[in-house]
């Protein structure tokens, strides 16, 4: 038996419970994990809400990410052994391999054995945001240093690892955040440039900065009004990477400016990188390499313990975070 997140149906933080439950034993492949600690995301809210990509059977487990030590290996694993201290990328199911628990079973493709100088709870702070980050600048994108790249959200795990991605290659890297409160934060974690949405003109205060040339590529988890002023300081054949929906308005597709600059405007999904073994083995190399060397480092918000996951979920969805919100086990 071990301890458990589950819920039982859909709602706020509070219907999260924690349960005592039997964790089978790994399958051919797979690698269970006494966990240690756990990143938080907003896929995990979405899903306890009923509003994500994946519809579980309730009651279900949650979460993406987590850091432990291997407990047990399943047949066929190769490469570990119990006591290796591991942190996981983020499955393509999180109802079928979820991570709030005391014991967690992934798919060993899934399992990485991070840098020793690591800590537990940045170690569990690694995975989604660099491999969503690295996913669209560096695989998508191309991102290369004479470029311009715009990142909203940017106080967010996934918006500080851009900025850290960005720097990573030389190129400039603007952060949008709604007011001027985390400016300063923002210019430490690494930003070139900081502009405070609503209290800016957003798109005069872009093109200020790109000049003529304009922004290349745009990096958004948002949508709504802001796809105007954006895609109107973007440079011709220019590449908006749209990976969430945060904005509760419409967003409208600003048609003009994207055939009188040839514009390209791109869904994306982490899922892309991580279903691709060829793409995920070269994104776990360049993450791997920026951890060792420094360029790459998790900004931990707050870290709560297990037993306060639902005060955990609470804080995730006030939008005061600055970086990842970790949870002890």
């Amino acid at each position: 038996m071990a301890r458990i997140v589950r819920f039982h149906e859909h709602g706020g933080p509070e219907v999260l419970r924690i349960e005592n439950v039997d964790v089978p034993q790994p399958g051919r492949g797979e690698i269970r994990i006494r966990v240690k600690a756990l990143g938080l995301n907003r896929a995990e809210a979405m899903l306890r809400t009923g509003t994500y990509i994946e519809t579980p059977s309730l009651p279900s487990g949650l979460g993406y990410e987590a850091a432990g030590i291997v407990e047990t290996v399943g047949d066929g694993v190769d490469g570990f052994a119990p006591g290796d201290a591991v942190s996981v990328v983020p499955s393509s199911s999180m109802i079928r391999w979820p991570a709030y628990g005391e014991l967690a079973t992934f798919p060993a493709t899934f399992v990485v054995k991070h840098p020793p100088s690591l800590g537990w709870e940045a170690a569990a702070s690694v995975w989604m945001q660099y491999l969503t980050a690295y996913g669209a600048l560096i695989d998508i994108a191309k991102l290369r240093r004479e470029d311009v790249v715009v990142i909203t959200a940017a106080s967010s795990s996934v918006g500080l690892a851009a900025i850290q991605i960005a720097n990573s290659v030389g190129a400039t890297a603007i952060a949008v955040t709604r007011t001027s409160g985390k400016r300063r934060a923002l210019l430490e974690a690494g930003a070139t440039h900081v502009i405070a949405s609503v209290e800016e003109d957003l798109e005069a205060r872009l093109k200020d900065i790109a000049g003529p040339p304009g922004v290349r590529v745009v990096f958004d988890p948002i949508g709504g009004p802001s796809f105007e002023p954006l895609t109107a300081a973007m440079s011709r054949g220019g590449l908006l990477i749209e990976y969430g929906a945060l904005s509760h308005e419409p967003t409208p597709f600003p048609l003009f400016t994207v055939l009188s600059k040839s514009l390209t405007l791109r869904g994306y999904l982490v899922h892309e990188i991580i279903g691709d073994p060829a793409r995920l083995a070269a994104a776990k190399a360049f993450i791997l390499d920026g951890l060792t060397s420094g360029s790459l480092r998790p900004v931990i918000a707050r870290t709560f313990a297990f037993d306060q996951i639902v005060e955990a979920h609470r804080f995730l969805e006030s939008n005061e975070q600055f970086g990842k919100i970790v949870v002890t086990v």
